[in-house]
């Protein structure tokens, strides 16, 4: 059954590349950018992709993530209203392509990500003007445009490349791709990811922020920490209960057919379906 599946998952994928690379950029033909205020000088802007976090000042500008290469210079036209086109420092939640794409489109500025974003993208096979040049361990600092920009690694979550950034004086965090507003997450099993290490990063940004505190989100629109807190109550109880039925000798088919009720019907009309998501923690749990 699932292996079917995979093949025309495979399939579709490959067909897709193939009409994307003989139609030139149909995929990203339609994206506009949107910057929508934050917070101070923060900005987030959407496009296609991971959200980019934007801070804009009289030191410049400094961004979190950039999406795709095609989407670049319209990245770059919606970053020069804020006060610069190229940026000085860019940053990477993690090493994932829908938020390291245009790396290479920015090599001018100085990239900053935890040690395994350049490891990962090096055995990808990305050229060196993409990997990051400033690299660390558990967290690192940059003070940039009157604030303290901290860096927190966030360790075998959404992948192993994970951080997340927090403006000190702005209130804003940064949680990358720890945090689908709206949907499912994506827990990558293959790099490093697991669904205890998922919520145990959630708890830590939980306890760190406050009520008011800004929240920019990998993917989905702006938050707060009640949004949040929201989004780690269903990572959590769906976790819970699918652990429950593994327990009970279930099958990830029955647990499928099943499913998780109603009230989480909506939070799989993203990415990541129920059905993904309940293969992902019923993966990422010995029994």
């Amino acid at each position: 059954m699932y292996t079917s599946r995979l093949t025309r998952v495979l399939l579709g994928l490959l067909l897709g590349s193939v009409v994307i690379s003989s139609s030139g950029q149909d995929r990203f033909a339609n994206v506009t950018i949107e910057t929508v205020p934050v917070a101070g000088n923060i900005s987030m802007l959407m496009g296609q992709g991971g959200n980019i976090g934007v801070s804009a000042g009289s030191d410049g500008v400094l961004i979190i993530d950039d999406q795709f290469a095609p989407l670049a210079q319209r990245i770059k036209a919606a970053l020069a209203t804020l006060g610069s086109d190229q940026p000085k420092f860019l940053l990477n939640t993690h090493f994932h392509g829908d938020h390291t794409g245009g790396n290479a489109e920015f090599g001018a500025s100085v990239i900053v990500a935890h040690e395994n974003v350049r490891l990962r993208m090096a055995a990808g096979g990305q050229p060196a003007i993409a990997l990051p040049v400033v690299t660390f361990d558990d967290d690192i600092s940059l003070h940039f445009n009157g604030e303290e920009v901290v860096l927190i690694h966030a360790p075998n979550g959404h992948t192993d490349t994970d951080s997340l950034v927090y403006f000190a004086d702005s209130n804003v965090i940064h949680m990358g791709d720890h945090f689908f507003n709206g949907g499912f997450p994506f827990v990558d099993l293959d790099n490093g990811g697991t669904v205890q290490g998922y919520l145990n990063n959630l708890e830590m940004a939980l306890s760190w922020i406050a009520d008011d505190t800004a929240v920019i989100p990998g993917h989905g629109a702006l938050g707060n920490k009640a949004d949040l807190l929201s989004f780690y109550n269903v990572v959590r109880d769906t976790t819970t209960a699918i652990r429950v039925k593994k327990s009970q000798r279930m099958s990830v088919e029955d647990i499928v057919a099943e499913g998780l009720g109603a009230e989480y019907e909506s939070w799989g009309q993203g990415f990541i379906n129920e059905e993904r998501w309940i293969q992902t923690v019923y993966n990422s749990y010995p029994r």
